[in-house]
């Protein structure tokens, strides 16, 4: 994927809101611990929020308001920081929020994603040896024992099997990975057939979906990566994800097409 240039750390309309709340609960002399019990979140998220890290659901703030009596004035405050709908900015670590993520769904129209890729095929891309350490390092993830492990879904275009990275062994030791990988009760690889028309013309992108069922995205530019959590983005990408999963084969097939293409390679 595309290195995204450097973004603000936080928010200062974001660290005034959790500021706030923290002024509210402390007055009240109640945990973060009783907050997250509240609001059905890890007290992580709770902190998150109050160090202006992470923007709070509608949902959240109400229950919030409610709770420690601020007679609206949560709710308020929420309201301006949304006004027409329109969510203040906040940047997030993707490789934080990739690795924090309950469930991730990916799709790729030219090259296999970075969370499957072998080090070999990641060397076609990347700049270093360091970078592909990093990369590898964050595939973790997926087989974690410390954490249940991250459930991914990757939707590959067929184009990325017939695409030559490297060279035939690149490209062999790659699709084994994939298969290897497949297995895994928590990878599902689906490959999605043309079918004479494009499909998911807009680019690569990643949706983390997040322990409270938050969603934060990433996506591809021609210029850089875009990290985002904005309902617009959201929700074009949700649209785009149910056209692709319509027309993405069941995995027992798809893997049959992995298997063609390994020999094809061969």
């Amino acid at each position: 994927m595309a290195v995204r240039r450097q973004r603000p750390d936080e928010s200062p309309a974001l660290v005034a809101f959790g500021r706030q709340m923290r002024r509210l609960r402390e007055a009240k002399e109640i945990k973060q611990e009783t907050i997250a019990h509240l609001t059905k979140v890890s007290p992580a998220q709770v902190s998150r929020i109050e160090g202006g890290k992470k923007r709070a659901t509608r949902t959240f703030v109400e229950l919030v308001d409610d709770y420690l009596e601020a007679g609206n004035s949560l709710i308020s405050l929420w309201e301006d920081l949304n006004r027409d709908g329109h969510p203040v900015p906040i940047w997030f670590d993707w490789p934080q929020t990739e690795s924090e993520a309950d469930e991730l769904v990916t799709w790729e129209h030219t090259i296999v994603p970075g969370l499957l890729q072998t080090p070999a095929y990641a060397r076609q891309f990347l700049t270093s040896e360091e970078a592909v350490e990093a990369r590898m390092a964050r595939q973790s993830i997926l087989t974690r024992e410390d954490a249940p492990p991250t459930v991914l879904t990757a939707l590959l275009s067929e184009k990325v099997l017939g695409h030559l990275v490297g060279s035939p062994e690149v490209m062999r030791e790659q699709f084994e990975r994939l298969l290897a990988l497949s297995e895994l009760p928590n990878v599902t690889i689906q490959i999605v057939r043309n079918n004479g028309r494009p499909a998911g013309t807009g680019g690569a992108f990643v949706v983390a979906t997040m322990e409270d069922r938050s969603e934060v995205a990433y996506m591809e530019t021609t210029v850089r990566g875009i990290t985002t959590d904005t309902p617009s983005d959201l929700a074009k990408l949700s649209e785009t994800l149910r056209e692709l999963r319509a027309r993405a084969l069941p995995e027992d097939m798809s893997r049959d097409m992995i298997r063609e293409a390994l020999e094809k390679w061969t």
